[in-house]
């Protein structure tokens, strides 16, 4: 079976691809020409193999969608018009009701209800959200991702979980850089504490690498959960400890680059995602490209050759080294654990 390609709204943010001269006089912009956004991303991507669309926070989240087209159901029929469709749609932190506390809980489970019914409506069924950010390292009191933390975390996604589920949508975990869920050990911990039939796992190559794990490991362990994964490439993992605050992502943003051009194991990565429930989809992440179309394209390439090695011989890597970083197929370094501005990224 052939995947679709999708990709995040975040891939059209660029300044540069709205003749703009700056992020925030994109979201300007936008906000005030929803329709004009929508249209462009739209149009934009005809010219390439996507065909999924992640909608993410303003200006290409749901809110945007409905001032652009009234309902979730002509938003849905603009894109299908284009051989489009929605895939997910990604909650950020700073859209969502706070859950580090978890202090308002009813508040947290209608934010997530109502983004739910908008995705059955589009004829999406996953819902991406994240756990909450760290803090800086050495900052106090330390803040500790601890087994109480991760219980209270386990908690209210259960019950965000079962709530969403009354839509026929699936409630799936990010693995954000500098977040709650970003080390192999938070997630697998996280993993653990939460009940598979209510809480699923949206790995992203890219932030597992930059936080020095294995992402092919992380894959393979949780194969049986993930229901969508973003594929992402990284320079190389993150050797110092960044000051968590808003200026977090532009300080992640070096450490990220375009599929094929890092230390991500892509065919071990389209191997372990073929035994995925989220099989069917491959969703490509670029953090605001300025050519959009080149930079899909070039992505979908990378997916399309590991995807090939896998279809050609298919979960024949060795258990031994199936979970191993090794050379970039295309062009990247060797991976070597613990070596030494970006918007939020699903």
């Amino acid at each position: 079976m052939n995947p679709r390609f999708a990709t995040d709204v975040i891939t059209f943010y660029h300044p540069g691809f709205w003749d703009l001269e700056s992020a925030e006089a994109v979201r300007d912009w936008a906000a005030a020409h929803p329709d004009r956004f929508w249209h462009r991303v739209m149009d934009t991507l005809a010219e390439t193999e996507v065909t999924g669309v992640e909608l993410t926070f303003a200006p290409g989240g749901m809110d945007s969608a409905l001032r652009a087209f009234g309902s979730a159901e002509a938003f849905r029929r603009e894109l299908s018009a284009r051989g489009l469709a929605v895939v997910s749609a990604f909650v950020a932190e700073s859209d969502a009701p706070d859950w580090r506390h978890g202090d308002d809980l009813p508040a947290i489970v209608a934010d997530a209800e109502r983004r739910a019914a908008f995705l059955a409506e589009t004829g999406a069924g996953l819902l991406v959200a994240g756990l909450p950010m760290r803090t800086t390292y050495g900052t106090r009191p330390p803040f500790f991702v601890d087994a109480a933390y991760m219980t209270r975390m386990a908690d209210i996604a259960h019950a965000v979980g079962e709530a969403v589920s009354r839509y026929g949508v699936k409630l799936a975990f990010h693995t954000e850089s500098n977040s709650t869920l970003w080390y192999e050990r938070d997630i697998d911990l996280f993993m653990a504490l939460t009940d598979p039939r209510y809480v699923w796992l949206c790995p992203d190559s890219c932030h597992i690498a930059l936080g020095g794990g294995d992402p092919v490991a992380v894959a393979r362990r949780h194969a049986p959960r993930i229901a969508l994964a973003h594929w992402k490439d990284a320079v190389r993992p993150i050797d110092v400890h960044l000051t968590v605050d808003d200026t977090v992502y532009a300080q992640q943003q070096p450490y990220m680059t375009e599929l094929g051009q890092g230390i991500v194991d892509w065919a071990g990565w389209a191997d372990a995602m073929s035994r995925t429930p989220g099989a069917h989809t491959v969703l490509i992440e670029l953090d605001e490209a300025a050519d959009p179309v080149t930079a899909l394209r070039a992505g979908t390439a990378v997916a399309k050759r590991a995807l090939a090695l896998t279809a050609a011989a298919p979960h024949e890597r060795s258990p031994a080294t199936a979970g191993t970083p090794t050379r970039n197929r295309d062009t990247a370094p060797p991976h070597t654990r613990g070596t030494t501005p970006r918007t939020p990224t699903p």
